[in-house]
């Protein structure tokens, strides 16, 4: 790999999102790709990347030609159809490596007014076709996306940085996802009243299109999920992936158009965080469902209020665990330790403020560094990485910025703190004590993975301190009690609790909902009540004689 990349942020992108706090649509474009709708990490290239893949000038980067991509191998979906995108192509940078190693299509308003045209064309006939017949269409989907699992995966984890098993996983998972919705039934109407004169029914009917924006930390898992679970519905859908992670969701095109899912039903564009802005704003989109920041739900959420969409927003968190005086260690603190660290922590629900009661602190601290220790970080096509890099260098920023801050307050660094040198977004897994509220480290969302440990000695005040933030996604207790946990864990006020658990999920057989309490998140994902949320209550009222 020839030529040193300067770490450069990643301009006017948010954490996890493909949404601007800007205002205004999709700028002129500016030979051959927007300027505004560029992937963030886009930078000046040499001239065999300028010459492939169209992109403006920003920062100077050296790309040998061997890892080069060109986007026609990653178009769009729209209409039925794969095709490029009218504003050129934007290159799509490996977070372990700090160099593009392929292209991605990027849409312009004539691509993305496509797309929601084709949704709203297919709507009436989709939302009117029988749930066997929608069922058989995502069961097919789901299974091309298992026979491209390993492709997928692979891009995903140049792409993201994940570990490939854990690429893989996903991926699986994601096919998974689209059967297990398709397994749930339909929503049937509900009779509420019925006599010789009357019968009333309340039905839960299709909004019509969906714009589904999707983060960097699960890219496909999460767009499969929104995807399956508004179309099963009667919905149509338009995907928008975040611009550090396109090719994976792009990928997911192909195998919807292997599928023969009918024209229009389901569109994936790609592009940068001003052609998220213009999808949400579109004045054929009916519902947005979002995943991200707080900061840009808060935006998605008013950009809806003027066309009085509805929204599904499921936002950041700052998880609390408590681990009461009699928990058994070794098991807590592995699954603690894999609850806070997964996914390098850039997890929305992965543990982030561990209070620990001060007769276990020392041991389960102890365990923990050991687990840390012993964590393979580095490039996940290596064989053995337990940990890759983070995603971009705005999250690095933001994750090294608060471990510096709570160091400045008197913070020890157990373990960790402090990347490897050379290139790579690498940090590894790091707990820190001698930190409390008060401290970033400890109010903030750092989506990284550095662990506040904080001692207790009242499991009142400790659930009062878990509550005391604005956030408020997922929460759990640690005991050997689980009855006592239970009732200890319904009083913290999030969205969903685990006793003895953290981040799991039960998505075979009835999987429950999932969303936020707070400023963690609008409406519900996952399960029947996934479903509803792409619905509106219909009541039908029949006189069965004039």
């Amino acid at each position: 790999m020839s030529g040193a990349l300067l770490r450069t942020s990643a301009g006017n992108a948010l954490r996890r999102n493909s949404v601007a706090p800007r205002t205004g649509l999709l700028p002129r474009r500016i030979s051959g790709v927007s300027s505004a709708s560029r992937n963030p990490h886009s930078h000046r290239l040499s001239r065999s990347l300028r010459a492939r893949c169209s992109t403006a000038a920003a920062v100077t980067m050296e790309l040998t030609s061997d890892v080069l991509k060109t986007a026609e191998d990653y178009p769009m979906l729209i209409d039925g159809k794969l095709r490029q995108g009218s504003a050129g192509a934007s290159p799509v940078v490996n977070p372990a490596t700090e160099q593009p190693f392929a292209c991605a299509p990027s849409a312009g308003m004539d691509d993305l007014n496509d797309a929601v045209a084709a949704a709203k064309r297919a709507f009436p006939s989709w939302s009117k076709l029988g749930y066997d017949a929608k069922v058989a269409y995502l069961e097919k989907f789901a299974e091309e996306v298992k026979k491209d699992a390993e492709s997928i995966a692979t891009l995903l984890t140049k792409e993201q940085g994940k570990p490939f098993a854990s690429a893989l996983g996903e991926v699986k998972a994601s096919a998974d996802r689209i059967a297990t919705v398709s397994a749930l039934g339909p929503l049937e109407p509900e009779v509420l009243h019925e006599d010789e004169k009357t019968r009333t029914e309340v039905h839960r009917v299709p909004r019509g299109v969906v714009a589904a924006i999707t983060p960097w930390n699960f890219p496909v898992l999460i767009a499969a999920s929104k995807a399956a679970s508004a179309l099963l519905s009667g919905n149509t859908v338009v995907v928008k992936p975040s611009p550090f992670t396109p090719l994976s969701t792009l990928a997911l095109g192909k195998a919807a158009e292997r599928a023969g899912l009918p024209a229009g039903v389901l569109n994936i564009v790609a592009g940068g965080d001003e052609l998220g802005k213009a999808l949400a704003e579109h004045e054929d989109v009916r519902h947005i469902s979002f995943t991200g920041s707080v900061a840009t739900g808060k935006k998605v959420m008013a950009t809806a209020a003027a066309g009085l969409k509805r929204v599904t927003l499921e936002l950041g968190g700052n998880d609390a665990a408590i681990v009461l005086d009699d928990v058994d260690i070794e098991p807590a603190s592995r699954k603690i330790f894999q609850a806070s660290m997964a996914n390098t922590g850039q997890v929305c629900t992965a543990i982030k403020r561990l209070y620990v009661h001060e007769k276990v602190f020392d041991p389960l601290v102890d365990a923990l560094v050991t687990h840390a220790k012993n964590a393979r970080v580095g490039d996940g096509l290596t064989k053995g990485i337990t940990h890759g890099p983070l995603n971009n260098k705005m999250q690095y920023d933001i994750v090294t910025g608060l471990l510096e801050d709570a160091k400045e307050q008197g913070a020890k660094v157990l373990c960790g703190g402090s990347a490897p040198e050379g290139p790579g977004y690498f940090f590894p897994p790091t707990l820190v004590t001698g930190v409390k509220e008060g401290v970033r480290l400890v109010d903030e969302e750092q989506f990284g993975p550095v662990l506040p440990v904080i001692p207790f000695t009242d499991v009142d005040d400790a659930v009062a301190r878990a509550n005391a933030s604005p956030f408020g996604l997922g929460g759990s207790v640690w005991t050997t009690d689980p009855e006592k946990g239970a009732e200890i864990a319904s009083r913290l006020e999030t969205g969903v609790t685990w006793v003895n658990a953290h981040i799991t999920g039960d998505f075979a057989g009835k999987p429950p909902p999932f969303g936020g309490a707070k400023m963690s998140g609008i409406g519900r994902e996952h399960g029947r009540a996934g479903l509803e949320e792409y619905t509106d209550l219909k009541t039908i009222r029949v006189a069965k004689k004039l």
